[in-house]
């Protein structure tokens, strides 16, 4: 992993460059709660060797998985960064393109880089919270807005 912090005004850029063969999420993880990143907007694009997808099933409450079974290419990854139990969690969703053009996309699990992932985390407002719904059984968004 190769990271740059770049500071514009009041808010941070951190830019990651996953390197073959990491797992992308693992690195990510990493990559946030080293430069302490509490709420950020996520982007990328690269490629990935395998992984894994995944579909949220309401019925279960679980991510039912899909497997990424050969070379893709991250077409799109976008997400967010907030504050869950204190901790800041990442959350992305990810669109990958087959050699014969075909698509597969849903919440990236996890992701063995080949040849790179280029990531840009775009700091913004800091109360961005995640709180978990118990009837969906998911942490969700929830800004802290005024009024």
């Amino acid at each position: 992993m190769r990271v740059r912090e770049i500071k514009e005004d009041q808010r941070r850029v951190l830019v990651v460059v996953c390197d073959r063969d990491e797992e992308a999420v693992a690195t990510l993880r990493d990559a946030i709660r080293e430069y302490d990143i509490r709420a950020a907007q996520v982007t990328a694009v690269g490629g990935f060797r395998s992984g894994e997808l995944g579909y949220f099933d309401p019925n279960v409450h679980d991510y039912l998985p899909i497997a990424i079974d050969g070379q893709v290419e991250v077409l799109s990854l976008l997400g967010d960064v907030a504050e869950h139990d204190g901790r800041p969690e990442l959350h992305v969703h990810a669109v990958c393109g087959r050699r014969d053009g075909s698509t597969i996309g849903g919440h990236l699990l996890r992701g063995e880089v080949w040849p790179t992932l280029e990531v840009v985390l775009t700091e913004v407002a800091p109360s961005l919270a995640k709180r978990f719904d118990p009837e969906i059984g998911l942490a969700l968004l929830t800004p802290d807005l005024p009024g």
